[in-house]
């Protein structure tokens, strides 16, 4: 499927955040209850965030390795319902780390889909910024060389620079390098994530845009959508599936959050997986 396809549903106006605490833990018996008869009402779907998610968060990006058992977890969901993995990463990059054809990859933030193997769904929203964004790359390359620890990190879609490894003193040296380059490129904006400044296109588009149009293209029910993710760049998804769908947060501590339910790490999204293969293969 080409970029003329199936167009982003449209996202609620407002939504009411909550903290992180206050959400109802996923994993509560009475909890799970309600959640998983919502999965098995219509055609249901699964987008997951790979860093913090699917992995525990790394110190360098490419340390982010997916366990055997996790691959298999996956595997074994897709059999039963559509997976993709929704992404701050390059496709090409997540779908090295996962190592299979039957899930579905939308990466850099939803700006490039790609669905699984023999599907034909693909779709890209921002061909004509790639051009900038090398240029980009090259100004923050050469802003922070002098920077210990900085990570400058090209994405097809974004530049992310990583300063997790950067000493306190020299994190607001990054951000001043990280600005002034986003000041240069108009058509590029800043975000920040975990220890990262992502500089990507300026357009409307983001990881709920992008579970928006997978669920039109794949005829999913946005109210058996399941979308797990545990950074800022997931809220987009969280505010499309608030009203109808099951959006839960992954995160230990407190903040505030548009998703409705919340776990505590990557080991209790096992848990989440583990009850959706075993729901799922017995409707």
């Amino acid at each position: 499927m080409s970029s003329t396809g199936p167009q982003a549903l449209p996202r609620p106006a407002r939504v009411e955040r909550r903290t992180t605490h206050a959400l109802p833990w996923a994993l509560d018996p009475d909890v799970r209850a309600g959640w998983l008869s919502a999965v098995t009402r219509g055609n249901a779907g699964v987008f997951l965030d790979y860093d913090g998610t699917l992995t525990p968060i790394a110190d360098r990006p490419e340390h982010a390795t997916l366990s055997a058992s996790n691959r298999t977890r996956l595997s074994r969901l897709a059999a039963s319902c559509p997976v993709t993995i929704v992404t701050g990463r390059d496709v090409a990059v997540v779908r090295g780390f996962v190592q299979l054809d039957e899930v579905g990859y939308a990466g850099c933030h939803g700006l490039d889909i790609e669905g699984p193997v023999g599907s034909g769904l693909r779709y890209e929203a921002a061909e004509t910024v790639l051009s900038t964004l090398d240029d980009a790359e090259t100004d923050l390359r050469h802003g922070l060389s002098g920077v210990p620890g900085a990570l400058v990190e090209r994405k097809r879609y974004s530049v992310s620079t990583h300063y997790r490894l950067v000493d306190a003193g020299e994190t607001a040296v990054v951000e001043k390098v990280v600005a002034a380059v986003a000041r240069r490129y108009s058509a590029l904006r800043r975000e920040r994530g975990k220890k990262v400044f992502e500089l990507r296109p300026d357009v409307a588009w983001d990881k709920g845009s992008a579970v928006a149009w997978l669920v039109d293209a794949l005829s999913l029910d946005t109210g058996a959508a399941v979308y797990i993710g545990d950074d800022e760049t997931d809220e987009h998804a969280f505010e499309l599936l608030c009203g109808s769908g099951v959006p839960i947060v992954v995160e230990h501590g407190d903040r505030p959050t548009g998703a409705r339910y919340r776990v505590r790490d990557p080991g209790e999204v096992n848990d989440v997986l583990d009850l959706l293969i075993e729901t799922l293969a017995g409707c």
